[in-house]
């Protein structure tokens, strides 16, 4: 009877709520990738930097630093010659 009794409290033993960044164990690959990316523009190789975004938004589209990694390239765009 006690190991029934034990599944009844499961979902508050696994934890069920979602795990936010703050709670995070381990960084993740889109975590680490946009983290380089940042170093290489601290660093002044824009190159690299843009190059790096582009793979994070490419191998990891859906990953919250892959939509930071979008509006930071779109800042890095330059302006339309054709808009004055």
């Amino acid at each position: 009877m006690p190991l029934a009794l034990s599944f009844a409290f499961a979902p508050y033993q696994c934890g069920a709520k979602e795990r936010g960044p703050a709670t995070q164990r381990e960084e993740t690959p889109a975590d680490a990738l946009y983290g380089l990316a940042e170093e290489f523009r601290a660093r002044g190789d824009e190159e690299a930097h843009r190059a790096t975004l582009e793979y994070l938004v490419a191998r990891y589209p859906s990953s919250r630093f892959a939509q930071a990694a979008r509006m930071d390239l779109e800042e890095l765009r330059p302006p339309d010659a054709g808009s004055d």
